[in-house]
């Protein structure tokens, strides 16, 4: 197996990965994942006790225990390019010798169980503000998957295409569905649903403020997309800027992935969350005490 190039994986002098800064006895099996870095400290307070605390840009990491459980939490900032070298650096760290610089054989690799924890906006009108949804797909408007070569399954491609044909785009976007084995263990009590994400917060999530949008009816037509399948309705329930890049290198990495919301605004009915900050918070602890 060739060795991989310091070009291609890049290591600090004290031999950590690049961007996240850390080294392979940092992270634990199982790692929360928080967009804001503030937010970092508002899971590890629950912790037991806290071994490890690195930061660098905008990835912030606590190392602890929960309960007896190792678990490890890291910020990402926002939007698919960050996750594109959260979930790299995260594989390279436990599935590459940093030595050798050789990746570790199929049989020996090594699947990581990565649960995001996040806000995200609804789209119809009948999710509550407040409530807690798991993705079950993820649907990408973002172009990183025109980087790599993602399998998708039928129902996934059709969906994307859907969606193409639906919003007048010039490509198709991908759809993943994310962990099921994760999904059942987490999300119990939470609604089921799928989650559009955007490539931006402002113009690709539908808001003006002084620019116009190519297409006024946007969030009309994030509403009413419908795709009927064996499995029943496909509609998109939320929206947020990371999850579909967890779930398509997810897949492609052989990680078990998640991704959890707390609904802070309906796009619907023009509201935002007045406990949105409560919302968050009892969304760590479901994390936290099912993880």
């Amino acid at each position: 197996m060739a060795a991989i190039p310091e070009s291609e994986l890049i290591l600090n002098r004290d031999g950590s990965i690049y961007h996240l800064n850390l080294l392979p006895d940092h992270i634990s099996d199982t790692i929360i994942t928080v967009g804001d870095p503030e937010r970092v400290p508002l899971v590890s307070q629950h912790f037991d006790s806290i071994e490890t605390q690195i930061h660098k840009r905008e990835f912030v990491t606590h190392v602890g225990y929960y309960k007896g459980k190792r678990l490890t939490v890291i910020s990402t900032g926002m939007g698919t390019d960050n996750i594109d070298i959260l979930l790299n650096e995260l594989d390279a760290l436990v599935n590459i010798d940093f030595v050798t610089r050789e990746a570790r054989p199929l049989e020996e690799r090594i699947t990581l169980r990565i649960i995001r924890v996040g806000t995200s906006g609804a789209l119809q009108a009948d999710i509550p503000l407040g409530s807690h949804l798991v993705t079950e797909h993820a649907v990408g408007l973002d172009s990183l998957m025109q980087f790599y070569p993602l399998v998708e399954t039928g129902l996934e491609v059709e969906v994307g295409a859907g969606v193409q044909q639906a919003l007048k785009l010039d490509y198709r976007p991908y759809c993943v569905r994310g962990s099921d084995l994760l999904r059942e263990q987490l999300g119990a009590g939470m609604l089921v649903g799928n989650t559009l994400t955007c490539p931006g917060f402002y113009g690709p999530q539908g808001r003006v403020l002084r620019l116009d949008l190519r297409q006024s009816d946007l969030i009309s037509q994030f509403q009413n997309f419908r795709y009927q399948s064996a499995e029943g309705e496909f509609r998109l329930t939320n929206f947020e800027m990371e999850t579909a890049g967890y779930y398509a290198l997810g897949r492609m990495l052989g990680h078990e992935v998640v991704s959890l919301n707390a609904i802070v605004a309906n796009r619907a009915t023009g509201e935002f969350a007045t406990n949105a900050e409560e919302a968050i918070n009892s969304l760590i602890m479901k994390a936290l005490d099912r993880a």
